[in-house]
């Protein structure tokens, strides 16, 4: 297997629905950028594989084209959630394989205002496994978003077994927003309080409205390149994706643990332990994380599945301050998807951005200082769950 570069990315700044461009606009500024970045042409990239949740079928092409018509694969990639970075998944085994030498991953999306909900209301769901174990391990609350219940449900799944507390979630949102304050391209950076996250609109089990990632228009690129290739090129090339891991639902999602595995506990766990095991590296060589926080309690959950702390610790974790600048980990640096947005398609390729520039020293204000390894988790309901480990090359 040949190691992987990541020789550039792209990424333009995140806006709410009705206040971004066309999604195809979006998607040829952050595939420019990434070239640029890069130092190469659109002529040299051999395949390509986009991502996106909500657009029609070869958008992908529609979005490339803009760039260039070259005759080269472009593969669309939905994998709710995790579409990004499973298109970014799909790359690096490209490249790892040496069946092609420079490879493009895309995500964008282009959302509507509002909670999500499911687009074909004359068909059967697609997450009926889930919400059928949903309804089995909790009341349905007709008034409140259904994504909501569901991580809602994972953080009261999380309390009854540890007695964690409200405010432990709260606080991950005031620590997003911290950190979203020195990123230019989120989309709230204004600083929050414990006391304004609690008095929000309450949405389901601890959740609160400033607990709960925006719907949001925006796009992700990279250019993954083998080592050969930057030789030969010139390039850069310095940030290496060490291991990566890709897993979907295991049998305890549907008949175990309760609403946590239900939303992807088991698959992170299972995607991190193939990470360490392939990289030969653990949590504790690991200074930066972004990680998927759509709602507080996924991302506090995850900091159990991905070993950034024991089970049953994450509020001691996030009350010593071990998630932030000058803890054990800086999660989220970027401000994650709480601050930042989480454009469907886009988020995974965003966390590469956020975890190439740290790397790389080039994350200005928010730079985690002395960083080895930075650590991506990224996951869609339904499922799937994207783990990734960068270090410098």
């Amino acid at each position: 297997m040949t190691k992987v570069r990541v020789a550039g990315v792209g990424m333009i700044p995140f806006t709410k629905p009705g206040q971004s461009e066309d999604w195809d606009v979006m998607a040829e500024k952050a595939v420019r950028q990434a070239l640029a970045d890069a130092g190469v042409t659109y002529a040299q990239v051999q395949q390509a594989y986009v991502g996106y949740v909500y657009a029609d079928s070869t958008a992908g092409q529609s979005s490339l084209y803009r760039v260039g018509v070259t005759g080269i694969p472009i593969v669309n990639v939905n994998n709710n959630c995790s579409t990004g970075s499973t298109a970014l998944y799909l790359a690096r085994q490209m490249v790892a394989s040496g069946a092609a030498d420079c490879i493009l991953a895309l995500g964008f999306e282009q959302m509507l205002p509002g909670a999500l909900g499911m687009v074909f209301a004359d068909r059967k769901r697609t997450l009926d496994m889930a919400l059928v174990r949903q309804d089995e391990l909790q009341e349905k609350d007709d008034h409140s978003p259904f994504a909501a219940q569901q991580f809602g449900g994972a953080g009261l799944d999380h309390q009854a077994r540890y007695g964690t507390s409200d405010e432990a979630f709260g606080l991950i949102s005031v620590k997003a927003r911290r950190h979203a304050a020195n990123n230019p391209l989120a989309l709230f950076r204004t600083p929050i309080t414990l006391d304004e996250v609690m008095a929000s609109k309450h949405l389901y089990g601890p959740i609160t409205r400033f607990q709960a990632c925006p719907p949001t228009c925006g796009a992700a690129a990279a250019v993954l390149v083998s080592p050969a290739f930057a030789a030969k090129h010139g390039l850069a090339a310095s940030v290496e994706i060490v291991a990566q891991a890709l897993t979907t639902d295991v049998p305890g999602t549907f008949e175990g643990r309760g609403m946590m595995s239900v939303v992807g506990y088991d698959m992170a766990k299972e995607a991190a332990r193939q990470v360490y095991e392939a990289a030969g590296v653990g949590p504790d060589d690991v200074q930066a994380v972004e990680l998927h926080d759509c709602f507080t309690p996924n991302e506090l959950i995850s900091y159990e599945a991905l070993d950034l702390c024991g089970e049953g610790r994450a509020e001691a974790y996030i009350r010593d301050a071990q998630n932030t600048y000058g803890g054990k980990h800086v999660t989220n640096p970027s401000g994650g998807l709480l601050s930042k947005g989480h454009p469907l398609g886009a988020t995974g390729l965003a966390q590469c951005y956020e975890l190439t520039h740290q790397l790389r020293g080039t994350a200005g204000a928010r730079q985690v200082e002395g960083i080895r390894y930075g650590l991506q988790h990224n996951v869609g309901l339904g499922g799937a769950c994207v783990v990734t480990l960068y270090g410098r090359a």
